[in-house]
C-alpha cells in the first residue's frame, strides 16, 4: 500500500530561525555512520554461539506475537542526541540531560496540544541536539539549563525557542534499538542491523538520502530487532512507521519497498505515529500490498485506552515515563462531567416535576373555591328573590 496519512503541524510557522541567512534551504540531517567497528562491542561475530541463539534473529520467541497494533497513540517524536549508544547505562533516562527533559515532558503535559514521545539517541559527537518528528526540525547544543525553556517554547506554545537556532532537514531517517544494557536482545540485534543498513545504504549510493542512528529503548524488547523508519510518502508527508523482528535479510526489503516506494511491509509492521488518533479511519481502510485490508485492532485500542486511564502520570510507549500523554484521564474527567450533568439535569428535572405538580393542584384547589364561591352566590341571590316575592 502507499503511504499517506494525515499531518498534524506542531508549529505556527517554519520561519527559520538562523544567525546566518533567515532562509536557509533545508539539508540533510548528518547522522554518525556505524562501521563495523563501532558496532564489534555488540556484534553477533563477538558474541557467543549461545547468545546469538538466545538473544539473536533465530531465538525461539522470533515471530510468536503479532505485530500489528502493538505501538501505542502519539503524535510528536522528540529525540534527544546523548553519549555513545555503547556508554548507555540500563536507564538512560536517569542521566541528568534526559531526566530533565523527560521530567519537563511529564510536568507539562497537559499544557502540551500533542502526545510527544521522547527518544535518546546516539550523539557522542554532538550532545544535546533535538530532532522533532514529523516537522523535520532540529535545535542544536540543548543544556542542562536550557530545557524548561525549550518546553516552553517549542512544544508548549509552539514557537522557535528563544535561545536556539532552529534547523530543518530533510531524507529518511532509521532509528535502530541498540540499547543493549537495557536488553540483550536489543544489544545483539541492533548494532548487526545498523551495520547491514548502512552497506545497503553505500551500495545504493543513498548515503546521502538515508539516514541511520542507533536508539535507546523504545518498548518491545521482544520484538527485536526494532526500529523506526521517517519518510517521506508519496505526497511528502512524514510519518514514522516502526517495524519488529526486522533481520539482516530484511534491510534491502525496507528500502527498496518501504523507502524507495513507500509501501509498508506488513508483516513486519507494528504500526505509525498518528494512527490510533485522527488518521485511524484512513489507516483502516488502507490496502496492503496482498490486497487484505489493514484490520481495526479494537481490543488493542481499548486496553491502550484503559492503560492511559490507569497511568495518569505515566507513559504510552517508552521507559520510564519517556513518553510524555498530554490527555491522560481525560476520558475519565469527561465520563465524570457527564455523569455530574446528567445528575443535576435529573435533579433540575424533578424540580421541575415537582413544580408542575404542586402548580396544578393550586390551580385545582383555586378552581374548587370559585366553584363553591359561585355556588354560595346563587343560593344567596335565589333567598333574596323569595322574600322579596
Amino acid at each position: 500500500m502507499r503511504i499517506a496519512h494525515p499531518s498534524r503541524s506542531l508549529f505556527s510557522s517554519v520561519i527559520s530561525f538562523t544567525r546566518s541567512p533567515l532562509h536557509a534551504p533545508p539539508k540533510p540531517l548528518t547522522f554518525v555512520s556505524f562501521s563495523s567497528s563501532m558496532a564489534d562491542s555488540n556484534n553477533l561475530s563477538t558474541v557467543s554461539a549461545e547468545d546469538a541463539a538466545k538473544f539473536g534473529f533465530t531465538r525461539e520467541e522470533m515471530y510468536s506475537s503479532n505485530l500489528a497494533g502493538t505501538v501505542n497513540p502519539y503524535d510528536c517524536h522528540v529525540f534527544l542526541r546523548h553519549k555513545s549508544y555503547t556508554d548507555w547505562a540500563s536507564r538512560v533516562e536517569e542521566d541528568l540531560l534526559p531526566k530533565l527533559l523527560s521530567s519537563a515532558l511529564k510536568s507539562r503535559k497537559n499544557d502540551i496540544p500533542l502526545k510527544t514521545l521522547l527518544t535518546v539517541i546516539e550523539g557522542e559527537q554532538s550532545e544535546g541536539d533535538v530532532l522533532i518528528f514529523p516537522e523535520m526540525i532540529k535545535y542544536r547544543g540543548l543544556t542542562d539549563s536550557d530545557v524548561d525553556g525549550f518546553v516552553e517554547d517549542v512544544l508548549v506554545n509552539g514557537k522557535p525557542w528563544a535561545f536556539g537556532v532552529r534547523e530543518t532537514f530533510t531524507g529518511s531517517y532509521v532509528f535502530v534499538c541498540a540499547h543493549g544494557n537495557r536488553d540483550k536482545r536489543c544489544g545483539v540485534c541492533g548494532p548487526v542491523l545498523i551495520e547491514k543498513l548502512n552497506e545497503e545504504i553505500e551500495l545504493r549510493g543513498m548515503k546521502d538520502q538515508v539516514f541511520v542512528s542507533a536508539c535507546s529503548h523504545i518498548g518491545g524488547h521482544k520484538y527485536a530487532g526494532n526500529l523506526i523508519i521517517f519518510s517521506p510518502d508519496s505526497e511528502g508527508k512524514i510519518m514514522g512507521h516502526w517495524y519488529g523482528y526486522v533481520t539482516p535479510d530484511d534491510v534491502p526489503e525496507l528500502l527498496d519497498q518501504h523507502i524507495a516506494k513507500g509501501e509498508i511491509i506488513e508483516r513486519l509492521w507494528r504500526g505509525q505515529m498518528g494512527a490510533s488518533t485522527e488518521g485511524s479511519d484512513k489507516t483502516d481502510e488502507q490496502k496492503l500490498p496482498n490486497g487484505k485490508e489493514v484490520k481495526k485492532y479494537e481490543k488493542h485500542e481499548e486496553s491502550t485506552a484503559q492503560k492511559t486511564k490507569e497511568n495518569v502520570g505515566g507513559c504510552c510507549q517508552g521507559a520510564d515515563g519517556f513518553t510524555c500523554c498530554m490527555t491522560a484521564s481525560s476520558e475519565v474527567s469527561e465520563s465524570k462531567k457527564s455523569e455530574e450533568t446528567v445528575e443535576v439535569r435529573g435533579k433540575a428535572g424533578l424540580g421541575k416535576l415537582t413544580s408542575w405538580i404542586e402548580s396544578w393542584e393550586q390551580c385545582d384547589v383555586l378552581t374548587a373555591a370559585a366553584v363553591v364561591g359561585g355556588v354560595a352566590t346563587i343560593a344567596v341571590a335565589y333567598s333574596y328573590y323569595r322574600r322579596s316575592g
